[in-house]
């Protein structure tokens, strides 16, 4: 790997990040990682998306021509880099506290014909959050693809992870008469090979219609901090090898468990308004 940022972050320029990441939900941060680094990225997903979709249960749809996978760690070979990043470390730290914890690997893969997605969240918002005003999850994505605007580029409503959701359906779905104020609040990512983005998953968002012939894999690491509870809806897990591999720093907020073998994971993301591939704008 060679990134151009590799030192500690400076104090003010993480005030500054945090500081966004509170105001908009999300921040961007170019050329985190080499293209060549991506470029094996997207070899990884690729056959882990391949493995999945041979299997029951192995993919879960998102929504037409739009699916999910959930990986194990060591599918991917810039997995401790990733997590390592001083980007990662530093926010998450911030945000979530010293202790946080890694609970989540995987990658949306929003093929051709892929349609507009609804607007959503990607859970309830948490006691924590709705009382304290306290994130306690973070979602790092880094696309595999250089992001073109006929490729259903990810769209998202800056601020919105503060948002009342009592009347969202199942916590996620806002009512369809919020819909104009999440288009005028609207901003669609247009990130590079090498760019990453760090967002509280609150943060009303929705994948756009991929008018392409092409695939827009995006990997996502989810970060919760101690007590989120989140780890219970994932099947992480590592290998005894993989695991005596890996820097301490990095075990320390790995808390999946080791074994021996792994078991492919059957996929829990079943999220009712996208399985069914509403779409609306």
């Amino acid at each position: 790997m060679t990134a151009p940022h590799t030192a500690a972050l400076p104090s003010a320029e993480l005030a500054k990040l945090t500081g966004r990441l509170r105001e908009d939900g999300i921040i961007g941060l170019p050329r985190a990682f080499d293209r060549d680094w991506v470029r094996r990225l997207g070899q990884d997903i690729d056959a882990a998306f391949a493995e999945a979709r041979s299997r029951a249960g192995g993919a879960v749809g998102r929504g037409p021509n739009r699916h999910y996978v959930e990986i194990h760690p060591e599918q991917l070979r810039g997995f401790a880099e990733l997590v390592s990043h001083p980007w990662v470390t530093a926010i998450a730290a911030a945000v979530l506290g010293p202790d946080y914890r890694i609970v989540e690997v995987g990658f949306d893969v929003p093929l051709a014909g892929a349609v507009d997605q609804p607007w959503h969240r990607d859970f309830p918002m948490p006691e924590e959050t709705a009382r304290h005003r306290r994130l306690n999850s973070l979602a790092v994505n880094v696309t595999a693809v250089d992001t073109e605007p006929d490729m259903g580029p990810f769209e998202i409503a800056p601020g919105t992870q503060w948002d009342d959701g009592t009347a969202f359906e199942h916590g996620m779905f806002p009512p369809r008469e919020a819909y104009p104020r999440y288009r005028e609040l609207a901003v669609r990512k247009f990130p590079r090979m090498g760019d990453i983005s760090i967002r509280s998953a609150l943060t009303v968002h929705r994948g756009t219609a991929n008018h392409s012939a092409k695939s827009r894999p995006v990997l996502v690491l989810g970060l919760n901090a101690p007590g989120a509870g989140n780890d219970e809806r994932h099947d992480t897990a590592v290998t005894r090898g993989f695991w005596a591999t890996l820097p301490e720093a990095v075990r320390a907020h790995l808390g999946c468990p080791v074994v021996d073998e792994l078991t492919p994971i059957v996929q829990k993301h079943t999220i009712e308004g996208l399985v069914m591939g509403e779409s609306g704008s």
